[in-house]
C-alpha cells in the first residue's frame, strides 16, 4: 500500500538538524513517505528520507525572496498531504500548498514575541509586523505544535487543535557516545554545545574560570556552536585573557561530531540568563548532557530545578554569580565519585522521563489525528 506523503519544510536549519531530521522525520518515515526540504541537505544522510537540499541565506529577507519561491518550485508538484513548517518566514508560502488541499502544520520552537528583539540580525519593526501578521493567520488556519508548554501563555487564541512535543533525547542517538564516567584528572574538562552568546552567560562562565585559575586549577572548556559575539567583543571581557589558553572553540559542527569530546568531561555546561523565552523553556542540552551520563550545571530557573534538583543530577545557579558556577565546577571536579553518582540519576531519570519515545508517540497521534486516520 502506498505511503502517505508528508513534506518538512526549513529554510534556517542545519542540514543534520537532530530535532527535524533524526527525531521527527525518522520517526514519520516509519508509517509516512517523507520528503525533508533543508538548506545544504545531504541526500543519503538517512535512509527512508528524501532530502532536498535549498540554499542557505543568513538574512530572512533572502529566504523569502529566493529560497522559499524555490521551495514552491521544487515542491509543490509532490502535492503532500501534510507540510510541516518549521520556521515562520515560510508561513505564507505553506498557504500555497494549503490552497491545494493540504493539512499545514507550523511548528513554533522559539516565542519569538519575546526574543525577536533580542536577535543580532532579522530584527526590526516591519519584521516584527510581518511575523506578528501571518502568525495571527497561522494559529486561525494551521494545526500547531509547541516545543514548550510555557509558549502556551502567549499563543492563547488557538482555532485548531495543538500539541506539545517537548525536544527530549533520543537515546539510540546518543548511545554510542555514552561512556562509563571517567573524567580527566589531569586536566579536567568541561563540554559545551550550543549557541555561545552573553544571553547565554558566555561572560559570566569566563569571570567563573578566572576563579578557578586563581585556584590554581587546571582546565580545558570544550565549546561546540556558533559565536554571536566577536573576536574584539572576547577580548574586552574581564579576565578573558586569563583563560583564553583554557578555552577551545570548536565552532558549530555536527553533534555526532562533537559528542565524542563529552566523554572525558567532568560535566556539562547550560547556562542560560533570564532574558526572552529562557525561562520558561528547557534547554535540550541539558537532556543531552544527562543522557551522556554526565552532571549538569545549569541556570537557578524553577523550571530547571524542577529537573536537576528535584533528581539530584548537577548544580542550578545564578547565570550571573561567577562565584556560584565557580564553586559548582570546583565541587566536580575534587569529588568524582559523587559527580559520577549525580551523573548516573541524571541517566536514570532522562530513561524514566525525560526521552523521545513519549514524545515520538504524540507526534504519530497529531499526525493520525490531522489525517483522520
Amino acid at each position: 500500500m502506498k505511503k502517505i506523503r508528508v513534506l518538512h519544510v526549513s529554510t534556517a536549519h542545519p542540514a543534520s538538524d537532530p530535532r527535524i531530521v533524526f527525531k521527527q522525520c525518522q520517526t514519520l518515515s516509519d508509517v509516512y513517505e517523507v520528503v525533508c526540504v533543508l538548506p545544504r541537505a545531504e541526500p543519503t544522510l538517512v535512509p527512508g528520507i528524501q532530502f532536498i537540499t535549498v540554499p542557505y541565506f543568513r538574512r530572512v529577507i533572502w529566504r523569502v525572496l529566493l529560497t522559499s519561491p524555490l521551495i514552491l518550485l521544487r515542491c509543490l508538484w509532490l502535492r503532500p498531504k501534510v507540510v510541516h513548517v518549521y520556521v515562520p518566514e515560510f508561513i505564507p508560502f505553506a498557504f500555497v500548498f494549503w490552497l491545494t488541499g493540504a493539512q499545514v502544520i507550523y511548528e513554533v520552537q522559539e516565542n519569538l514575541f519575546k526574543k525577536l528583539h533580542l536577535k543580532i540580525v532579522n530584527r526590526g519593526y516591519w519584521l516584527e509586523r510581518f511575523f506578528g501578521f501571518f502568525d495571527r493567520l497561522a494559529r486561525r488556519y494551521f494545526y500547531l505544535i509547541f516545543t514548550e508548554h510555557g509558549y502556551l501563555d502567549t499563543y492563547t487564541d488557538l482555532k485548531r487543535p495543538h500539541v506539545v512535543i517537548y525536544n527530549y533525547p533520543l537515546l539510540s542517538f546518543l548511545e554510542p557516545f555514552r561512556r562509563i564516567y571517567q573524567p580527566n584528572t589531569v586536566c579536567p574538562e568541561f563540554f559545551y554545545i550550543g549557541l555561545l552568546s552573553f544571553e547565554r552567560a558566555f561572560d559570566t562562565l569566563i569571570q567563573s574560570l578566572t576563579l578557578l585559575k586563581r585556584q590554581q586549577l587546571n582546565f580545558r572548556i570544550h565549546l561546540f556552536g556558533h559565536r554571536t559575539f566577536t573576536d574584539a567583543d572576547l577580548n574586552k571581557l574581564p579576565g578573558y585573557e586569563d583563560v583564553r589558553e583554557n578555552l577551545t572553540f570548536h565552532g558549530y559542527t555536527d553533534q555526532r561530531m562533537a559528542f565524542p569530546f563529552a566523554a572525558g568531561a567532568t560535566a556539562g555546561l547550560a547556562l542560560l540568563k533570564p532574558i526572552g523565552d529562557y525561562p520558561d523553556s528547557y534547554t535540550t542540552k541539558m537532556f543531552e548532557y544527562m543522557a551522556l551520563g554526565l552532571p549538569v550545571i545549569t541556570s537557578d530557573f524553577l523550571l530547571y530545578r524542577n529537573v536537576v534538583e528535584h533528581n539530584s543530577c548537577g548544580f542550578c545557579v545564578s547565570p550571573y554569580s561567577p562565584e556560584q558556577i565557580a564553586t559548582a565546577m570546583t565541587f566536580l571536579i575534587k569529588h568524582p565519585k559523587e559527580a559520577e553518582v549525580m551523573g548516573q540519576r541524571g541517566r536514570r531519570a532522562v530513561e524514566t522521563n525525560y526521552n523521545w519515545s513519549s514524545e515520538a508517540e504524540k507526534l504519530l497521534n497529531f499526525y493520525r489525528l490531522i489525517l483522520n486516520e
